[in-house]
């Protein structure tokens, strides 16, 4: 593994909840695997009045909590809490002149050089105070030393809207040259994402199947038991479509339907995603009853336990219609996929969590042992499975011993866990990595983004302004309305489901 420069990580909002449950403990994994620059500093900044004692408790307490596995030694938690500082500041000119004089400081203190990365782990409302302060000092200027970097990361949403993504992507542009600008989607950063890669381009065997030809329909699918746990302020103003479809969900599509690149350069691989982005079919209004289906969880009893519903959680508005769940059908229109449906789904307070993809081959052109089989073979499945028990599950008909040519689907399946001498990295982990080694293949580029919020906003639009576009009830601890089923009718089959329902999912209910 290349070793990355020596670099100063400055983390605006470092006393957050981002940074205490995922940034402090990534890095304390990349320290442990001894593949952290050396040397290194993370310098903490925010309006919290502690100094670099304090900081480092507080550091201390997040890998104590949220490392997974947990450190064995004291000691080796304290040398690594060394590397933190943190520097009391407000987002105002003298803030920043505070900042800038302590990155200085820093740096002759440890010989670190002039390579910066800053990482907006705060609100999406701040991200212009900061980049705008961070230019007024010129701490983005790479001339400003010999042979510096300076990078940004910026951690979603990137926008509410296409208008706002553009503006936002305009407003960075004006600091930050393109090449210096990491959007963050941790989704791309997980183990299990990135082998869909290597499982397309290093196997001779499956990319040949990778098309329209052999491709019935292909399924992703992101599913939460949990309901919104507290965050109703924000969830209420987002949604299931903005929260986790704009980003998330289309960026594994990306993966699963773009061309192979003419290499692994980052930008060869972003290209090729951002042309299925490109390619997406536009849903025209009238035709989003039909092609879309949205929900909201409703109350239920899970275990002997009432569980609420989404309008009587926590500083969720009274009547809101914002969805929980979203289904979508897709079509991209290039020459591969043209014809080929590609359904979305995610929900809170389903029955499980698990995120997945399921590529579903075309049958044989005719079932020769239907007389004989009760059981259809149906459709050979293809299971990518991101999270959890990640691995890979490839489905297909074999005969049941004895007489006769009696089918039955039978598994041949991978797990991650098997690799027992290998551990599965965090995605925080290996982005952060990437970051400072100047690899930008697994974050978003600008123009992708732009293309994906091409495609959701006419949805967003619709359901915003059309009244008569209905929005159903489901009770939690189901599979969503039963309308998304509506989505498959011109195919004739239906949702892959990992398990069932925990309740009755009763009566359909219009919201």
């Amino acid at each position: 593994m290349k070793s990355p420069s020596p670099c100063i990580l400055i983390i605006f909002g470092a006393s957050g909840d981002l940074a205490r449950r995922k940034l402090i403990p990534a890095l304390f994994d990349l320290y442990r695997l001894k593949t952290l620059p050396q040397p290194f500093c993370v310098l903490g900044a925010g309006r919290t009045s502690i100094d670099d004692l304090e900081f480092r408790q507080r550091v201390e307490e997040s890998i104590l909590e949220f490392s997974d596995p947990k450190p064995t030694s004291l000691g080796e938690v304290k040398e690594f809490c060394r590397f933190f500082h943190f520097q009391s500041m407000d987002l105002n000119k003298d803030g920043f002149l505070k900042l800038k004089d302590r990155l200085n400081l820093l740096e002759s203190q440890t010989n670190i050089g002039g390579n910066y990365i800053f990482y907006l782990s705060v609100p999406p409302s701040s991200y212009e105070t900061i980049i705008n302060g961070l230019g007024e000092e010129g701490l983005q200027k790479e001339i400003s030393c010999t042979h510096c970097w300076r990078r940004i990361i910026i951690e979603k949403p990137f926008g509410y809207n296409l208008d706002s993504a553009i503006r936002l992507t305009r407003g960075i542009r004006k600091v930050f040259r393109e090449p210096q600008i990491y959007r963050i989607d941790h989704y791309l950063g997980k183990e299990t994402v990135q082998n869909m890669l290597v499982f397309r381009f290093a196997n001779g065997i499956f990319e040949p199947l990778w098309n329209r030809n052999y491709v019935h329909h292909v399924e992703i699918t992101s599913a939460e038991s949990n309901g919104v746990e507290g965050r109703g302020g924000y969830y209420d103003t987002a949604g299931a479509l903005r929260d986790m479809v704009q980003n998330h969900l289309l960026q594994i599509l990306g993966v699963i339907a773009m061309e192979p690149p003419s290499s692994f350069d980052p930008d060869a691989v972003r290209n090729e995603t951002s042309k299925v982005f490109t390619s997406l079919r536009q849903i025209q209004p009238e035709e989003i009853d039909r092609s879309v289906v949205r929900g909201q969880y409703t109350d239920s009893v899970l275990n002997g336990k009432r569980v609420s519903g989404y309008r009587e959680e926590s500083l969720v508005a009274k009547g809101s219609r914002t969805e929980t769940y979203a289904a979508l059908k897709v079509f991209v229109d290039n020459w591969r996929w043209g014809g080929v449906p590609f359904y979305i789904r995610t929900g809170k307070r389903l029955p499980t969590r698990v995120t997945e993809v399921v590529i579903h081959f075309k049958p044989t052109p005719h079932f020769l042992f239907a007389k004989e089989s009760r059981e259809s073979s149906g459709l050979n499945q293809l299971i990518l499975r991101i999270q959890p028990n990640e691995g890979i599950l490839l489905k297909f008909g074999m005969k049941i011993p004895g007489s006769g040519f009696r089918v039955k689907n039978v598994n041949m399946d991978f797990h991650y866990s098997e690799l027992s001498e290998q551990r599965v990295p965090t995605a925080y982990e290996r982005l952060l990595l990437d970051c400072m080694l100047g690899d930008g293949t697994l974050y978003a580029r600008g123009d992708a983004v732009e293309a994906c919020w091409r495609f959701i906003d006419p949805i967003l639009d619709a359901w915003e302004n059309n009244p008569e576009l209905k929005i159903y009830g489901y009770r939690s601890g189901t599979w969503g309305p039963r309308e998304a089923n509506d989505l498959f009718a011109d195919h004739g089959v239906e949702w892959r489901y990992p398990c069932k329902n925990l309740v009755d999912d009763g009566e359909v209910c219009e919201l």
